[in-house]
């Protein structure tokens, strides 16, 4: 509706019209509705991300400190909890130490609620459809992770008329945007579900570390544009 020139004026009889106007010309399209019962665990999925997100900040903290002080690495993955005992005796000042140990104990915490989370998750992914869930864990690259948000993000591939469609959805495709006759770059890459763009990225590059057809393909695409264009067409 902002988009729409003239809206200085703002009331429900205006938007009314605009809406009618909209409506009788065919420009708002037939949007589908997700399931209800399903849409709390698809916000509880994304809410996911942030916590993730915090997780790793935590972890790139202690590695930052360690290069801060120019102390010598770690030589652990700090990923598993397993691995975090005695580190924070890494640092010799007990103020940094301190903060180490700040970080390992949010680490331990965020640790445990992902865990319940994704538990949680897992068990209603399987009553809302558990057939789709185990198969989609049966392509190479797609893990639990990826899985609940292919099912929980797609829902219902049929709603998509067309492969484009989907395609778009997914924010896979690129419009170039011209002027003149001259293209002036691409357009709308944040147009789309940005959690479906992630998971499909992840899972193309799991897959090319799995399995032989996915190493082949990527030495194809090696050969004929260079490694950095071949991870450039493997993202996008």
């Amino acid at each position: 509706m902002k988009a729409i020139p003239g809206g200085k004026a703002k009331n429900d009889k205006i938007e009314a019209h605009k809406i009618a106007v909209l409506f009788r010309g065919g420009m708002i399209p037939q949007a589908s509705v997700y399931p209800a019962e399903m849409r709390a665990t698809r916000d509880l999925l994304r809410r996911r991300c942030p916590l993730v997100h915090k997780r790793a900040e935590l972890l790139a903290h202690i590695h930052n400190t360690k290069s801060q002080y120019n102390l010598p690495e770690i030589g652990k993955k700090l990923a598993y909890k397993a691995n975090r005992e005695g580190v924070e005796d890494h640092f010799p000042d007990p103020r940094v130490r301190k903060t180490i140990e700040v970080d390992l104990a949010l680490l331990d915490h965020y640790d445990q609620i992902l865990r319940e989370m994704e538990l949680y998750i897992t068990r209603s992914a399987r009553v809302h459809d558990g057939q789709t869930y185990a198969r989609l864990q049966s392509v190479p690259g797609i893990g639990q992770i990826l899985a609940l948000v292919l099912l929980y993000e797609i829902q219902d591939l049929t709603r998509f008329p067309r492969v484009q469609d989907f395609v778009s959805y997914c924010r896979l495709v690129k419009c170039a945007k011209e002027s003149n006759g001259k293209q002036l770059g691409t357009s709308g890459k944040k147009i789309g579900n940005r959690h479906l763009r992630w998971a499909f990225a992840e899972a193309a590059i799991l897959f090319l570390r799995q399995t032989q057809l996915g190493k082949e393909y990527f030495t194809k695409l090696e050969h004929q544009h260079g490694k950095a264009k071949a991870l450039t067409v493997l993202g996008h």
